[in-house]
């Protein structure tokens, strides 16, 4: 099993969106895939039109396996199933503070699950905290969106200094450019920038700025399932097959 966290320390950037994405193309390449919601607002949970658990709340999420399993839900694609969020998740980290273990308690709760599943995405708040840090320990990958503007590049670097300071792997990163308007020279310069400073952090996949994504808090489906033709669609597709190539080959 491989886990992979949409994670970014700054909001706005396309995360959720690609973790709606890149779970329904892992389970339509017939990968048995979970998509875990760890962020209170429930986006992910949304767009696939699963309500948030009434029984997983408090410290159930770490402690409770019977509750953890039972507030999975099945999606209406193959192989994506859903453990989706509630408002409780944003007092995770009161409920860390007070366990045993605080930096591993939450692979020890995806471990429950461990022989059901190829692949768990996880969509992470953003936020740089004690769930993070069980995050970044956690998973085989954090996939980071980057918008190719001043401000997220500040963000990244600040994630790369701090997987440096809590020595966590670095070969762990891997940032790819999203919400990309190649018409902006702002964009252009900053994506040449990153790709110079930061290579070897970077995937080649670069997801637009479309109109089909902002759609999908309408129409609640992956742009993949939607518009699967579209250049968002195929930028999704291409960011999945990249990033599994590289799981494929660190193991």
């Amino acid at each position: 099993m491989k886990i992979i966290a949409c994670y970014s320390n700054k909001g706005g950037v396309g995360k959720t969106a690609v973790a709606v994405n890149l779970a329904y193309a892992l389970a339509a390449a017939g990968k048995r895939t979970l998509l875990c919601d760890l962020d209170p607002q429930g986006a992910s949970s949304f767009y696939f039109r699963v309500k948030p658990s009434k029984k997983l709340i408090d410290a159930a999420f770490f402690k409770d396996v019977e509750k953890f399993t039972d507030a999975i839900r099945g999606s209406d694609y193959d192989n994506l199933d859903i453990l989706p969020a509630n408002m409780s998740f944003r007092d995770f980290d009161v409920f860390l503070s007070r366990m045993r273990d605080s930096r591993s308690r939450l692979k020890k709760a995806l471990k429950s699950v461990k022989k059901d599943y190829d692949v768990i995405l996880l969509d992470c708040p953003p936020s740089i905290s004690t769930l993070s840090e069980n995050v970044f320990r956690c998973a085989d990958a954090v996939l980071v969106p980057v918008i190719p503007t001043t401000l997220s590049q500040r963000t990244f670097e600040q994630l790369i200094a701090f997987f440096k300071e809590n020595k966590l792997p670095m070969q762990k990163l891997h940032g790819f450019f999203s919400m990309v308007q190649s018409v902006k020279t702002l964009h252009t310069e900053t994506m040449d920038t990153m790709h110079t400073t930061h290579k070897r952090r970077f995937l080649k996949t670069r997801v637009p700025f479309a109109s089909d994504i902002e759609r999908m808090g309408i129409q609640r489906a992956p742009v993949i399932a939607t518009a699967p033709s579209s250049a968002a669609s195929k930028a999704y597709q291409a960011l999945g097959e990249e990033i599994s190539k590289r799981l494929a080959r660190s193991s």
